[in-house]
């Protein structure tokens, strides 16, 4: 994985292994529910990071038409196996050939040619290789949020993209959610009037890493789930990667902690924010900008984060609506009406603009999006933009960061969209969410430095 310039050898493209691969067969066109795909028509995913919500997006892709399932890797030999289990009992559901290969490390599924795009589901240090590698390897790719883990990155994953004339679709599934489009429509069309401050509740900025260290199993690589993260304050912990066991083959307990702790994601910020600042920067237009100013609870006595962009218009991480105040969502404050907007609930100040509307959806739907995914398989095959591409991804994941350095650093960073630099701030560019240096044999691609 050296990378020396934007180019990589074969033997470079396959990591520390000299490993090849051999008797791969080209998937032929197949007929399912009695609807024959032409091969010209299929698009055949392989899948990196198997757990729980690689599993889930597989669901969701799985109920696309023409799409196939041709391989997965994971870091953790039990969640292959469950990959493969699952997969191939689909296969055969449907009445295709039943096959799915399963790889410890993904340059050997980047290598196969009958795989047109990759589906990343991993701990967000691993979203920036994982998706530059695979845009070298001519895949598109449908990438999990945030896009990134720092700002480098994302402005790495950006190049990689447009540079390859690949199609990547970031997995901010609300951007192909009907309450979240409408939510978007009407701050753009003026219904609400001029919006002068939106209030966004996503929740904590991630706390230092301290969990116990524990025992590593022996169906997990831990040392490949690192990865490129250079902090060795961090070891395995049960928590990190939630154990897997047969029979049922499900993770126990809640999602993995990785993300809530500051050298291994973005806590809340990151998670939620990747969600609610991305469709506000989407309702305002702000897609592939950012905020210019980014100040922090508790700075000059201020109760809530506080983002201020060029224009005027702010962004704060407060609660959008008084009677559920922990809830995740968004409230667009117009000089003609506010809207609210959360997962499965939309409410407007003037019913002539919305019928007022409050739905209860079930648990985990939202990670079951279907939608998103025909977005994307529709992209891949007719090479437009989907409705989450990178430069919208890579702003959002841009943003998440500086609200978290101005945290951190505990006063304000003012940052430029267009020349993506703190403007005349060394520490806050000297912050490890603005870029870290790999650990060793890892280096970035596609990184300028300066």
């Amino acid at each position: 994985m050296k990378n020396q310039s934007n180019k990589v050898t074969r033997r470079e493209f396959l990591g520390l292994s000299a490993l090849g691969l051999t008797g791969l067969t080209i998937l032929p066109g197949w007929t399912v529910d009695g609807v024959r795909t032409a091969p010209s028509d299929r698009v055949v995913l392989g899948f990196v990071g198997l757990g729980r919500q690689g599993i889930s997006d597989l669901q969701a892709f799985t109920q696309c038409p023409g799409v196939q399932v041709a391989a997965g890797c994971d870091v953790d030999t039990v969640k292959n196996d469950r990959f493969k289990r699952t997969v191939t009992a689909w296969q055969k559901s449907k009445g295709m050939p039943e096959r799915c290969d399963t790889y410890d490390f993904y340059e050997r599924l980047l290598e196969r040619k009958d795989i047109d795009a990759v589906a990343i589901a991993t701990p967000d240090h691993w979203h920036a290789l994982a998706t530059i590698h695979a845009c070298q390897a001519g895949k598109d790719v449908f990438c999990q949020k945030p896009l990134t883990y720092t700002i480098s990155e994302s402005l790495s994953v950006v190049r990689a993209v447009r540079h390859n004339n690949r199609i990547l679709q970031v997995g901010s599934q609300q951007r192909s959610s009907k309450e979240f489009q409408t939510a978007i429509a009407m701050v753009r069309d003026g219904s609400l009037g001029y919006v002068k401050q939106v209030r966004v509740r996503v929740g904590e900025p991630p706390a230092p890493f301290d969990l116990p260290e524990e025992s590593v199993p022996s169906n997990l690589n831990f040392n490949q789930w690192l990865g490129p993260l250079n902090f060795p304050v961090v070891h395995y912990n049960a928590a990190m990667c939630p154990p897997i066991a047969y029979p049922e083959l499900r993770e126990t307990g809640d999602w993995a902690v990785w993300r809530y702790y500051r050298e291994t994601g973005n806590g809340f910020t990151g998670d939620w924010g990747a969600h609610h600042f991305d469709i506000t920067q989407a309702a305002l237009g702000m897609d592939g900008l950012t905020p210019v100013e980014y100040i922090p609870a508790g700075y000059g006595g201020a109760e809530y984060a506080t983002m201020r962009y060029a224009n005027g218009q702010t962004v704060s991480e407060q609660p959008f609506r008084e009677d559920r105040p922990d809830e995740k969502g968004i409230c667009f404050l117009g000089d003609r009406a506010w809207l609210k907007v959360a997962r499965g609930y939309i409410e407007c100040s003037d019913p002539a603009l919305l019928q007022k509307s409050e739905e209860t959806f079930a648990a985990g739907e939202y990670e079951t999006s279907a939608p998103h995914m025909q977005n994307f398989v529709d992209s891949v095959r007719s090479r437009k933009e989907p409705v989450a591409p990178v430069e919208a991804g890579a702003s959002s994941a841009i943003f998440c960061c500086n609200v978290n350095i101005a945290h951190e650093l505990g006063r304000p960073v003012r940052w430029d969209p267009v020349t993506r630099r703190f403007f005349d701030d060394r520490e806050a560019e000297s912050h490890r969410l603005y870029a870290y240096e790999y650990r060793k044999p890892y280096s970035l691609p596609y990184r300028k430095r300066g």
